[in-house]
């Protein structure tokens, strides 16, 4: 018995009909398996601060993480876990799951870590994470304690001259930049001076005010409100022009050291493997926040430049300066490990 024309169009019709919703509901469940985005973040997204509390990637890490934190509806933890010229923290990091929920800052002293410590280093810095965004960079300052009878770098230089070994200067750690911007101050002048190094930038910092340290270099984030109040006296900026923050404060160079230049930065990263649309959502959050006039105006007070851009270009960035304070340390007498 034949099957009539319009039962047997209207059967397959059905049939088509059928498998096409079987297969915008394989398409959907198939999208909600693939995208990450969704819900991102499902819970507190931690932020490792691999140094101390009080220094100057501690505070911008925690602007940072307040903002994230107002525009997620999570928290964001901040978590600091000092050490090793800011490995430690930053190790514990790369080994985290891949999936945006723990991030972790990056300064220059990750770069310069790469040479220093060699195959001791328990990451590989270029392979190991998963570069978000580069937040700002910053110039370095240098401060002595308040009763040091210097009043700008020529004197000084002349003190250090007249008493060789004998003036001390403070840093976060051997290696870190704070260490290397000194060595550097004392290869240039062709000074001696004796190295006191702290587990961090705010206890060496401490002992510069309370005249146990003579010098050292910092951010000025970290040192502003001391040299407002008297507690530190500031000589000189580390970048190649002058502080917006402290205009009338002259540079290194212009200070009687030429060819010095030093300049601070801080970035953000998270462990290696986080999906690419995880990636751009944290760097497009990130970017809006220095986008945030209070951001900006309070990264300006402290003389930081917000910078911004593409992981990709965060990326290339972190490639230029380990290349650059590979050579830098190669040149010097730093011990590598």
């Amino acid at each position: 018995m034949k099957v009539p024309i319009k039962k047997e169009i209207d059967r397959r019709s059905f049939c088509q009909f059928g498998m096409a919703l079987a297969a915008l509901g394989g398409f959907s469940n198939a999208f909600a398996q693939v995208d990450p985005i969704a819900g991102f973040p499902s819970r507190p997204v931690r932020m490792m601060i691999p140094f101390s509390p009080g220094g100057g990637t501690d505070i911008v890490g925690r602007i940072v993480a307040q903002k994230l934190s107002e525009m997620w509806g999570q928290g964001v933890p901040v978590e600091n876990n000092a050490g090793a010229n800011g490995t430690i923290g930053a190790a514990l990091i790369a080994k985290s799951r891949p999936d945006g929920h723990s991030v972790c800052m990056f300064t220059a002293s990750h770069t310069v870590n790469v040479t220093l410590q060699g195959v001791k280093q328990p990451y590989d810095l270029l392979k190991d994470f998963s570069p978000i965004i580069h937040l700002a960079v910053q110039p370095y300052v240098l401060v002595v304690r308040p009763d040091l009878d210097v009043r700008n770098v020529k004197e000084l230089i002349a003190l250090i001259q007249a008493k060789p070994k004998a003036i001390t200067f403070g840093s976060s750690g051997i290696g870190g930049l704070v260490h290397l911007s000194a060595e550097l101050f004392a290869s240039l002048a062709n000074l001696k001076v004796t190295h006191i190094p702290y587990k961090g930038g705010a206890q060496a910092m401490m002992d510069v005010i309370a005249s146990r340290v003579d010098f050292m270099f910092t951010s000025l984030n970290q040192s502003k409100s001391f040299i407002d109040s008297g507690k530190l006296r500031l000589l000189a900026v580390t970048s190649a022009e002058r502080s917006q923050a402290v205009p009338h404060i002259p540079t290194m160079q212009e200070a009687g050291v030429p060819d010095y230049l030093v300049e601070s930065w801080y970035g953000i990263a998270g462990p290696a493997g986080i999906p690419a649309p995880i990636l751009q959502k944290i760097n497009h959050d990130l970017n809006q926040v220095l986008k945030l006039p209070d951001v900006r105006a309070r990264m300006a007070a402290d003389g930081a430049t917000p910078i911004g851009g593409t992981p990709a270009r965060f990326a290339e960035y972190l490639r230029k300066e380990v290349d650059k304070w590979r050579r830098t340390i190669q040149a010097s007498d730093v011990p590598i490990g």
